[in-house]
């Protein structure tokens, strides 16, 4: 039996809808946002922002889909859309950018190539490499 969660397309991760977070959030897996978030949110993958969900965020990620309430710079490496239900305040810098109708949209759109909005790690979330040892710590 293989390994569901294998590959980052494969894991999602959700914060409920009682959650209330405030700081920044990383990971190399799906995100689906259901509840209050303030802060910055770096993800290789989609980040996808509830239809009940109320973020103030800088958000970067390979896909976004706002399904509910963001307030905050939103750049993706590949797409932004905002669905019905939808409403964000604040700039989208994405390649390809999708409004529903009935959506809110209140900003600014920059066209970007893929490679501009990338997210990038911090040279510090870096591990120097070394001798490799089998004994314990």
């Amino acid at each position: 039996m293989s390994n569901p969660y294998d590959t980052a397309t494969e894991r999602r991760s959700i914060l409920g809808p009682t959650l209330r977070f405030k700081g920044d959030l990383e990971a190399e897996e799906d995100l689906v946002i259901e509840g209050r978030l303030e802060g910055t949110i770096r993800h290789t993958e989609r980040v996808t922002i509830g239809r009940f969900a109320n973020v103030r965020a800088e958000v970067h990620a390979q896909t976004i889909v706002v399904e509910g309430t963001i307030e905050g710079e939103l750049h993706a490496s590949a797409s932004v859309s905002i669905a019905e239900s939808g409403t964000v305040r604040g700039d989208v810098h994405a390649p390809a950018f999708t409004v529903v109708a009935g959506a809110r949209f209140s900003g600014n759109v920059v066209k970007v190539p893929a490679e501009r909005t990338a997210v990038h790690r911090p040279a510090t979330d870096h591990v120097a490499t070394g001798a490799k040892s089998d004994a314990a710590p």
